[in-house]
């Protein structure tokens, strides 16, 4: 008896379903431009497909695609898998060094890339064995490696598509084979190649699906790499099989940029880390109540701040084009004042936690669930289990550990690390610390390798720290460390604002109003802490720290021993 191969939960599927379902439906396209229908992108990707076979690509072969956000890269990432071919996402802005790293180790097939991002990868030219394939239409004579456009090889793919006298012949595609291959950007040591599925992927989009109705045609606007799961899985797989339509905002934009795409795009849905949220609300809105003495004294009162937050809400939805139904928040922890606003504001949003061995969403939401409590990640994701090991008899944090079916095949050509991670009965170990409440909603209070324990035997999580530090208007961004016992805290300012409030003075005198400014902040914190808590020194740092994709800072950089100036 022959067992028919399972391709319903592949990626493939998932394509050819929503052509046949939206077929021309606006699906995919750059902010502002014409979008390709259901029709044209399947065609587009079928076409590529068919030239990557023709150029020796097979299944289980790896392609990396090394470019900014666009429909391009949709199309290839699609053909890729199309043919059973492992597609090897990675972030536009990794240093050279990195992209040298990953190409080499996964000795790629083929790359897709951008002019933008040649120059990385000058030095590997006797390695690259394929071709180079530029993304972004352009196909600047280059005098070290030769590319091809994009256009052109699509163009000429088409007509050969056209040309064939029956469907192309394709190798079955299961649900279980690799479809990517992702490098974490950790905060904790050096990346790892994550082995993620076909159903890993799909798995995650279909549960994902569930947390807010998707109506056809909603608009997503996408301003984070596709390159990282976050983005991939939420704001480009769940929009495809909903039938709605992706804008892609190109590079990461300024906040100005964004509310121009927002103006024309209204979208009803968008993908975004804290950071975007936590810089309009104090750049934006805490200017607003500070400048206002009215406004002040209103949000003196519970009923008064939430009438003031409720107005700015309103023109918080403005700002992102009058029409967002949703707005998904992940990646990194969210300040828990800018938590509390955006409750207050009644602005649509749920925070979600995951990591990219899970694919990458394992708890959050569902939408308009009353019972989901402040400062949580919400409920496990339909189909996830989520269980806490070795919790403190007194506070219930432990490490958190989940499964389903999202979660990673294992770590590429490392087997060592997979188990350490990864159970023979696929409980993952996520490595961060956090609690089960009895509405089932999950809070993390932390990486495990970050928790200082203390002199006294105290349990500092030094994000919860760095929260209340962030949300002083002088500080950018922070890191408490421990050292010697005590905690110390690194800032780097908002020299905008320095410079505002120190003009015609002199560098003597600028020097001094840092100080002066970061002691004062140090001692009001301090009233905010337990006594173990509470940092000993604040330094000033200037320059940003060295962060992630989605804008956690990368601690293990600045362990003991590290200069952080």
């Amino acid at each position: 008896m022959v067992v028919e191969a399972d391709v319903r939960m592949t990626l493939n599927y998932i394509l050819d379903s929503s052509r046949a379902k939206f077929g021309d439906n606006p699906a995919i396209g750059m902010a502002l431009e014409r979008a390709l229908t259901y029709n044209e992108f399947h065609q587009n990707v079928m076409a590529l497909a068919c030239r990557l076979q023709k150029e020796g690509v097979k299944k289980g072969d790896r392609l990396a695609i090394l470019a900014e956000n666009s429909h391009n890269w949709g199309t290839a990432y699609f053909a890729i898998v199309r043919l059973g071919a492992i597609a090897v996402p990675i972030l536009p802005d990794l240093p050279e060094s990195d992209v040298r790293h990953i190409l080499n180790e996964m000795e790629v097939k083929i790359l897709f890339t951008t002019t933008r991002q040649i120059d990385k990868i000058y030095e590997l030219r006797k390695e690259l064995v394929g071709p180079v394939i530029t993304l972004d239409e352009q196909t600047a004579k280059q005098t070290v490696i030769n590319v091809i456009g994009f256009g052109d090889l699509l163009e000429q793919a088409t007509d050969d598509l056209k040309a064939l006298d029956e469907a192309p012949d394709f190798p079955v595609v299961e649900e279980n084979d690799i479809a990517s291959i992702l490098y974490t950007s950790g905060t904790s040591g050096y990346s790892k190649a994550v082995m993620l599925s076909h159903k890993n992927l799909t798995s995650n989009a279909y549960s994902s699906s569930r947390l807010k109705e998707i109506p056809v045609g909603s608009v997503f606007l996408s301003i984070l790499p596709m390159s990282h799961t976050y983005e991939f899985t939420l704001g480009f797989i769940l929009p495809l099989l909903s039938g709605a339509r992706v804008a892609y905002a190109g590079k990461t934009p300024t906040p100005a940029i964004l509310q121009k795409l927002c103006k024309v795009e209204k979208p009803n849905f968008i993908f975004a880390v804290p950071l975007v949220l936590e810089k309009i609300y104090k750049k934006r809105v805490l200017p607003q109540i500070e400048n206002s003495k009215l406004l002040n004294i209103a949000c003196k009162t519970n009923f008064g701040r939430k009438l003031v937050y409720k107005k700015i809400g309103q023109k918080l939805l403005e700002f992102f084009g009058g029409n967002l139904q949703f707005m998904g928040i992940g990646g990194a922890a969210l300040n828990p004042e800018v938590e509390d606003f955006l409750h207050d504001a009644e602005f649509p949003f749920l925070i979600g936690y995951g990591l990219t061995e899970a694919a990458p969403l394992l708890a959050g939401g569902p939408f308009g669930d009353a019972t989901i409590a402040p400062g949580s990640t919400g409920k496990p994701l339909f189909g996830v289990e989520v269980k806490i090991v070795d919790p403190d008899p007194v506070t219930g944090v432990g490490e958190i550990l989940a499964t389903g079916p999202n979660v990673m095949k294992g770590y590429y050509g490392d087997q060592e690390a997979t188990d350490e991670v990864l159970s023979s009965d696929g409980w993952l170990a996520t490595g961060d610390l956090g609690f089960v409440d009895e509405e089932g909603n999950l809070h993390v209070r932390g990486r495990s390798k970050n928790v200082i324990v203390m002199a006294n035997g105290e349990n500092v999580y030094p994000e919860a720290i760095e929260h209340k530090i962030n949300c002083f208007p002088l500080v950018v961004e922070s890191l408490v460390l421990e050292s010697g016992g005590q905690l110390e805290a690194w800032v780097y300012p908002d020299y905008e604002l320095i410079d505002e409030e120190t003009k015609g003075k002199g560098r003597g005198e600028r020097r001094e109003f840092i100080e002066t400014r970061l002691e004062e902040m140090r001692n009001q914190l301090n009233t905010q802490l337990s006594s173990a808590s509470r940092i000993a020194r604040v330094f000033e740092r200037r320059e940003p720290f060295i962060k992630t994709a989605t804008h956690k800072i990368k601690r293990y950089l600045y362990s003991e021993g590290t200069s952080l100036l």
